[in-house]
């Protein structure tokens, strides 16, 4: 038998796209989905189930299924997705939620693999230049992406130590670029002047979107416990990346910034979250040998990463959106999956 995966947040883009990837592996027997909202991406073999903010469904789901396997890919790190107490339900409740449906009486989970973030180790002028797994936070968390994320690898942490039967893996990823994904770094870049704040040029590391994936499915494959970064090598200033993307910088006051950045959110042109400004102040580096001892290898650097997204930026631009906006409909999926009328390749 081949493994039978949940995949929490399919209707997120992280979620619609590991479970793509996961269609692909002829080992994966069963894929289920849970989230609020529809899948935003076509899927095949994948089945959907909607739930609540907090993931209450999820112990009936487990046993039901006899599912061995759970992707968290649901964990907001982008405090502009939605509102604080949807963060703290998403994050804080729904990983207790998950943490209980694993734990239950006759719990199939065997694996357990929570795609988290860098920033857990905040960003501060007291920082490491390269922050390890074991580093610990130079000050508390000021933000509440921080503030939940942490609450969350704690419960990880003691759930762990608790259950040895359960594998459970934590990736806390830096700052995503590719040619698909939308995040608040992402459209800085993309106005005609990119944001800075006066008298900083933080270094940043970036990591690919496909490398994202690939470390999740890597971690499913070859069982690898315990807490790893996945960024792609290199640190960049903000300046060069924004030079890479043939853009000038804008500087934004260095005393009172989230002022300076909530009119840009009121003019529509780029929403700059708490966590992304200290990101562009102190900038963040990670130490990723851990993963790499494992035998993970990227396909991109950090400049990679910036280099292919800006290729898609002006792509788009040149010739604007070439993939058709696929919008799930039960009824339609119901047909094709289960219906008799529709003709299925035999298997060779």
């Amino acid at each position: 038998m081949g493994k039978r995966v949940l995949v929490t947040g399919l209707g997120t883009f992280w979620g619609g796209r590991v479970a793509q990837a996961l269609e692909r592996d002829p080992d994966i027997e069963v894929i289920v989905g849970l989230d609020t909202t529809e899948p935003s991406v076509e899927l095949d073999r994948t089945e959907f189930v909607r739930a609540d903010e907090n993931y209450s469904i999820l112990a009936r789901l487990v046993k039901a299924a006899r599912i061995d396997t759970i992707l968290h890919t649901f964990l907001v790190v982008d405090s502009t997705e939605v509102s604080p107490r949807v963060l703290h339900e998403s994050n804080v409740i729904g990983t207790m939620n998950l943490l209980a449906a694993a734990s239950a009486s006759g719990s199939t989970v065997r694996s357990l693999i929570v795609k988290s973030s860098t920033h857990v180790y905040g960003s501060n002028p007291e920082d490491p230049v390269w922050f390890t797994e074991e580093t610990r936070r130079s000050r508390p968390p000021r933000t509440l992406v921080e503030s939940s994320l942490l609450e969350v690898e704690g419960y990880l942490r003691d759930f762990a130590a608790d259950r040895a039967d359960v594998s459970v893996t934590v990736l806390r990823f830096s700052n995503v670029l590719g040619p698909d994904i939308v995040t608040p770094l992402a459209c800085a870049l993309e106005l005609p002047m990119v944001p800075c704040i006066a008298g900083y040029d933080p270094r940043l590391q970036f990591v690919h979107e496909d490398d994202v994936v690939r470390s999740m499915l890597f971690a499913l494959e070859h069982d690898v416990p315990g807490v790893f970064n996945v960024a792609g090598d290199g640190l960049l200033p903000w300046s060069e990346v924004a030079r890479m993307c043939g853009k000038r910088l804008f500087p934004l006051p260095p005393i009172g910034t989230g002022l300076a950045a909530r009119a840009l959110k009121l003019a529509r042109t780029c929403d700059l979250p708490p966590e992304a400004l200290e990101v562009l102040r102190h900038g963040r580096g990670v130490d990723t040998r851990q993963l790499r001892r494992h035998g993970f290898r990227y396909d991109y650097t950090s400049a990679g990463a910036v280099e292919h997204f800006w290729q898609a930026v002006r792509l788009r631009e040149t010739v604007g959106e070439v993939e058709p906006i696929y919008r799930y409909e039960r009824d339609v999926e119901a047909f094709f999956r289960h219906s008799p009328a529709v003709v299925r390749d035999e298997a060779p």
